[in-house]
């Protein structure tokens, strides 16, 4: 932007959407668990997360509603900026969603609002270093010179924004279409056989309910196909005996299955088991419930985005091919378009709140949280900022990692989709 203005960044997301597998020759399968540069700008910068590497843009409407997504959850993000801005009297110069050249403007008394032709970000921009500032230094409605606590309101009603916006789709969501639930039954279902198939041999049919392992009952849980699989790897060669039950007829049946052995001796049958359950819609019997069912929902997705965030940094290697950019990102809401229903574009609008939430919430330069880090330090100075030329060389430095990493997942994002495209 022009060459005067601040920035106090906002920054990019990362989303994350985790499936757990258990593997042990026998696999099982789990639910998902569903700016630019110049100095006084809360920018946003729409993308990174943890969706994976394979996407495809294969329909133009599902790509745009996608697309229209992600463009109003950083026009919420930058509507808190700007709204905290001038409810304290603060002058505010430029409000953007997008980045590049304008595709629709309207100069204000005093602000100047902007459509760009890039809707993957945004910003707020303040008057405060502009060499044409139309107000004098002293001023005290400018940025710069309000007091620690209206500037920290400032920079931290973005990420407010996101919070209430996640839990209000959320709240709608769980009152109209309901949450998606599994309803879990005792036992695991048999959703595949391998064609190196031991359990196969001896009778074992897809479909096939395994409700007991060697007489031990299994519960109604998630967990479940965890525990066959590791009783079959801790059997080695030893027989295992199950009790089945199948679709069109009455009782259980009993197998013995001798499986086959892994190099390091332990079982393996040659069956992908899945959790025997059944997808439940849940909604709200009156708005009370709702708010308790919208606030637990939150609790987990958020706690869903920042283990991925955390395995980023303690697994970094193991992580690193699921961190995606924007380009990623819209191609996986296009997905959730096409194959969803409306849960699916609530739960993927609610990530991506707090998922922008997230990460901006982080102590890094030329995010919202960074600047907070300076507010706190300068409180610890007893109110005294650090020098101007530190907090700008701060900011920079950030801004040219974000953006240096942005464009990274951008080239690779857009060499995979051309590669899912061949």
């Amino acid at each position: 932007e022009a060459e005067g203005e601040a920035e106090m960044g906002a920054g990019a997301g990362r989303v994350s959407s985790r499936a757990r597998k258990a593997n042990a020759g026998d696999t099982a399968r789990a639910s998902m668990l569903p700016e630019w540069m110049g100095k006084a700008s809360l920018m946003t910068l729409g993308g990174a997360g943890a969706f994976g590497s394979g996407f495809q843009l294969d329909s133009a409407a599902s790509t745009a509603e996608a697309i229209a997504v992600l463009a109003s959850i950083i026009f919420v993000h930058e509507c808190g900026h700007f709204f905290a801005a001038r409810l304290q009297n603060i002058h505010v110069s430029k409000f953007s969603v997008g980045f590049g050249p304008n595709l629709l403007s309207y100069q204000g008394p005093e602000v100047e609002y902007s459509l760009r032709a890039i809707p993957l970000g945004g910003f707020v921009a303040f008057p405060d270093d502009d060499p044409d500032c139309p107000y004098p230094e002293d001023d005290p409605d400018l940025l710069r010179n309000r007091p620690m606590k209206d500037r920290a309101i400032v920079i931290g009603a973005g990420v407010t924004a996101n919070v209430l916006f996640a839990l209000a789709i959320l709240f709608t969501q769980v009152n109209t279409v309901g949450f998606s639930q599994q309803d879990y039954q005792p036992g695991v279902k048999v959703s595949q056989l391998l064609s190196t198939s031991a359990a196969r041999e001896y009778g074992v049919q897809v479909g096939d309910v395994i409700t007991a392992v060697n007489g031990e009952k299994l519960a109604a849980s998630g967990q479940s196909v965890n525990a066959v699989v590791e009783r079959v790897k801790a059997s080695g060669a030893s027989a295992v005996h199950f009790d089945i039950t199948r679709r069109g007829q009455e009782g259980s049946v009993g197998i013995d299955v001798t499986p086959n052995t892994s190099p390091g001796g332990e079982g393996r049958i040659g069956v992908q088991l899945e959790a025997n359950a059944e997808i439940i819609k849940r909604i709200a019997a009156n708005p009370r419930e709702g708010a308790v069912l919208a606030g637990r929902e939150f609790v987990r997705l958020t706690s869903v985005v920042s283990g991925s965030l955390f395995s980023l940094v303690s697994n970094f290697e193991a992580a690193k091919e699921n961190v995606s950019g924007p380009i990623a990102i819209v191609g996986v809401g296009a997905q959730v378009m096409r194959t969803s229903d409306l849960s699916g574009l609530y739960q993927f609008a609610s990530v991506i709140n707090i998922n922008l939430a997230v990460v901006n919430i982080l102590p890094l330069p030329a995010l919202d949280g960074g600047f907070l880090f300076l507010i706190a330090i300068e409180a610890l100075r007893g109110g005294k900022k650090l020098p101007t030329e530190v907090e700008q060389s701060i900011t920079a430095t950030g801004v040219l990692l974000l953006l240096g990493s942005g464009m990274v997942l951008i080239l690779r994002d857009t060499l995979n989709l051309f590669t899912s495209l061949h």
